[in-house]
């Protein structure tokens, strides 16, 4: 009886509670589910009522299913015996055969249901999975979605991603997962959220960024328990009223759509703690004083012209941005937004700001930068838990004393303002990290800038600097400095003791020596002396052996010191727009160079050398004086970037077939120069994704050209190419092209105005088929009018072997007509590189010189009138 008792408590076990479990979480045979029928989806249901089956299922019966689903029909009658044991050893397989393809769904529930076996533990995964592949290859998508691709889409049981798949709407199978609660939809091109979506309970997480949402279905309102939802950059104009009923939602980002008005759906979200409404249209905001636990907001990128007054009655923001609108004054009411740390007022109107402003005593930093303020109040030494202020692209031409009074301050930008002169006790900022002094009119910098001993950017480029004061050098903490652009003739001494510094601007000044003390910068990493008066490279660098980065260029110098190969940490060197005549041997020795740019200078002759660059990667020799190509270049086989454009220089004439050997090669940069035809070889860098041919005197593409599959960008601008190949459909890859300038025929120059490849590829395809129609007809009319006696002098102008003529004309079957199409077959056949179009020209000439002048108008006509249909 217990045995009866467990069968029937097996067998009227509900499935329900295992399908929606996760797979671990499944029950065991003997165990019952709480959970109500009317949960189910609707196959779901139909399986459950199928398999929930009952203790009437007789022995017989269950014979049957087994003989159906285990091959037992075959059995002979006098094996009976052994029925139990066979019947064991089947069930021992049948996790094995349920892991098939083939296996029925039905059936693994009726052998769980008898007790016959556990379920596999990956079932209901499986199945679910094959129901999700299945809708979402039913929906409408420009990529079929294959099954190898299901686990970058279902990262676990409860998370689903489905980014850049390139769906046009929501797989349906994906609203039938009730435990989902994490959906990732971003970057596709779905326009519409179907009303199933209600049916997804438990999701927290829905982001669907970046597609073509243009409204929200009320039922949005119904996922009670979406915490975040991310509908940045869609095409939205507002939220529907059921929006209120998201009562857990804490995180909300809205940016980049088309919402004008502030949506009144979102007023009522208590738990709102994030919102984002950057990059819409908003124009105005009113009551928001439920939003009690609103912390951060964005705002920036509107179309506000009042800062509104709405916004300082949020009892808990911290962080709040209304950067990039119109506002043009902020209100008194300011002072009560106690809670703020962030402020961010940058890109506005403003011209005033008010003393209230200066009562938020709890701000840590502030952006006023890109407005047209000329002061600043005494009230700012209110802010004393101020680090961080920006005050950069305004109209300032001083700034109050009291600013060294904000003893938290970090990080101070004054750039892009009217400055002469700075405050005597900014030195008292003893936290001061870093000071940006930018594009202003300073003419000195004042000697106690050595008390800011915390200093570790100092930016004073564009000014009118003179001198440095050599008591800089107590800043011992600074690693980067920019005094780019003044009128400083002296190395900077104080410089020299900055044992931390990495990174030193020293461009656009007049320094003509460099000093010996630089050797104590042994840090040095990047260094910037271009455009300067430098007669030579000093053999000074050469001591700073950490050095990555070295630009000399615009400078007088000729010629490098051997000492150069001690500079082994060096990776790019820019020496364009110098003096060489020759190209520096010495430079050879730096193994480790992965840039190297002389450009503008006046080299003849690259050294065979060169090929000891073994990681370089990058080579600019444009605008030099190079007799032919240098073909020394062609052993560099690491290169990727090779720039020789002679706008300036002596033109090339010929590119070598060498070049091919460049294997990595990815941009080819070869304009202006008075090239006339690319290598036939060229198809070989099968790497190239840019070419730059431009202003050459190109008239053709070689037929390697196609295998370029990696390209991307061509410019041919300024030729003489008159036609395009016809397999430019194989460079599958290519999305920016330029023939402007060309005397294109084919296409002609009004379908590559828009430099758009498919209409290009179109136009060829029709032009192939139009010229082989042509070509067809032409050969045609010269098999049916060639004279017998001028059969043996046409065959020897279209240069047939002897023996081919002969055996020709030997095959007797043959009548004249078929003698002349199978003598032009052979001549199609020994030219395959000739374009239909080519062929016809070709066969005029023939005609011409095989005397047959009335056959030749014929074909001239022919020829001439297609020309005149346009298609």
């Amino acid at each position: 009886m217990s045995g009866e008792k467990e069968e029937e408590q097996t067998a009227d076990i509900n499935l329900e509670g295992i399908i929606e479990a996760s797979p671990d979480e499944i029950p065991e045979p003997n165990a019952t589910s709480d959970m109500e029928q009317s949960q189910l989806p609707t196959d779901m249901t139909e399986i459950s009522s199928t398999t929930s089956l009952h203790k009437e299922k007789s022995g017989a019966s269950q014979e049957k299913l087994s003989e159906s689903f285990l091959g037992a029909s075959q059995r002979d009658p006098e094996k009976e015996a052994l029925r139990s044991a066979e019947k064991l050893e089947s069930i021992k397989k049948i996790s094995e055969i349920l892991m098939s393809e083939a296996k029925d769904t039905e059936i693994i529930a009726y052998l769980y249901a008898e007790g016959y076996t556990d379920l596999p533990h990956d079932f209901l995964e499986g199945q679910t999975r094959k129901k999700l592949l299945h809708s979402i290859e039913s929906a409408t998508t420009p990529q079929k979605i294959s099954a190898d691709m299901l686990p970058e889409m279902m990262l676990d049981d409860f998370t689903i991603q489905l980014n850049a798949k390139g769906l046009l709407e929501i797989p349906t199978g994906v609203l039938d997962m009730k435990m989902l609660n994490y959906l990732y939809l971003n970057n596709n091109e779905i326009k519409i959220i179907p009303k199933e979506i209600r049916q997804l309970t438990g999701l927290e997480i829905l982001s669907i960024e970046r597609n073509r949402l243009t409204s929200l279905p009320p039922e949005i309102g119904l996922l009670q328990n979406l915490r975040t939802l991310n509908l940045r950059h869609n095409q939205l104009t507002g939220l529907p009223d059921e929006f209120s009923q998201l009562s857990e939602l804490k995180y909300l980002l809205f940016s980049h759509n088309n919402i004008e008005k502030f949506p009144s759906a979102l007023t009522t979200l208590r738990s709102l703690e994030v919102l984002d409404l950057s990059g819409n249209k908003v124009t105005l905001i009113e009551n928001l004083t439920e939003m009690k636990k609103l912390n951060i907001l964005y705002l920036n990128e509107n179309k506000m012209k009042i800062f509104p007054k709405a916004l300082c009655y949020l009892p808990n923001i911290s962080k709040l941005n209304l950067s990039e609108n119109l506002i043009q004054s902020l209100p008194k009411e300011i002072e009560e937004l106690k809670t703020l740390k962030e402020l961010s007022l940058s890109n506005n109107r403003l011209i005033f700001l008010p003393i209230q402003l200066f009562q938020l005593i709890q701000l840590e930093k502030m952006r006023l930068d890109c407005n047209q303020l000329e002061s600043l109040s005494d009230k700012v030494e209110n802010l004393q838990k101020l680090q961080d202020l920006n005050l950069s692209k305004n109209l300032f031409q001083n700034i109050t004393d009291n600013i060294s009074k904000c003893t938290m301050l970090e990080r101070l930008n004054l750039s892009d303002n009217q400055f002469k002169k700075l405050p005597n006790n900014l030195y008292q900022l003893k936290y001061l990290k870093e000071l940006h002094l930018n594009r202003n009119q300073l003419i000195l910098l004042d000697e106690h800038i050595a008390f800011n001993k915390e200093l570790s950017v100092l930016e004073v480029s564009e000014n009118a600097l003179m001198y440095i004061p050599v008591e800089i050098k107590n800043c011992t903490e600074i690693i980067k400095i920019d005094l780019s652009c003044n009128k400083l003739a002296l190395f900077p001494m104080g410089l020299c003791a900055l044992v931390a510094l990495r990174h030193l601007n020293l461009s656009g000044n007049y320094i003509s020596e460099i000093t010996t003390e630089i050797s104590f910068i042994k840090y040095l990493q990047y260094l910037n002396l271009s455009k300067n008066k430098l007669p030579s490279f000093s053999i000074h660098l050469c001591t700073l052996s950490r050095l990555n980065y070295l630009d000399l260029s615009y400078n007088q110098i000729s010629s490098i010191p051997t000492n150069v190969q001690k500079m082994k940490s060096l990776r790019t060197l820019l020496l364009h727009h110098s003096k060489f005549i020759l190209f520096p041997r010495e430079l050879c020795a730096l193994n480790q160079l992965k840039v190297l740019d002389l450009s503008e200078n006046k080299i003849q002759f690259i050294p065979s050398d060169i090929k000891d660059l073994e990681e370089l990667k990058e080579l600019n020799l444009s605008n030099n004086n190079f007799a032919s190509f240098p073909v020394e270049i062609c052993q560099i086989l690491s290169l990727q970037k090779l720039t020789i454009c002679q706008k300036n220089g002596l033109k090339l004439k010929s590119l070598p077939e060498e070049i091919s050997k460049l294997l990595v090669l990815k941009e080819l940069d070869i304009s202006y120069n008075e090239l006339q035809e690319m290598p036939k070889s060229i198809g070989e860098i099968k790497t190239l994704v840019t070419l730059i041919a431009n202003n050459n005197f190109f008239k053709k593409l070689p037929s390697s050209f196609s295998s370029l599959r990696n390209l991307q960008h061509l410019n041919l601008k300024e030729n003489e190419i008159q036609r395009l190949p016809s397999d430019m459909h194989l460079l599958v890859g290519l999305r920016d092209i330029n023939f402007d300038g060309n005397p294109l025929i084919r296409p002609p120059t009004e379908v590559c105005k828009g430099k758009q490849l498919i209409p290009i590829i179109h136009y060829i395809r029709s032009a192939d088929e139009r010229d082989e129609k042509i070509l067809e007809k032409v050969l045609k009319t010269i098999a049916n009018n060639v004279p017998f006696e001028h059969f043996e002098f046409f065959c020897e102008k279209l240069q047939l072997p002897s023996s081919t003529i002969k055996s020709i004309e030997n095959n007797k079957g043959l009548s004249l007509e078929e003698m002349v199409t199978e003598a032009l077959k052979q001549w199609k056949t020994a030219h395959p590189e000739l374009t239909f179009e080519d062929k016809t020209v070709q066969l005029i000439r023939i005609l011409t010189m095989a005397g047959l002048y009335d056959l030749t108008n014929r074909i001239k006509a022919i020829r001439l009138c297609s020309r005149i249909v346009k298609f």
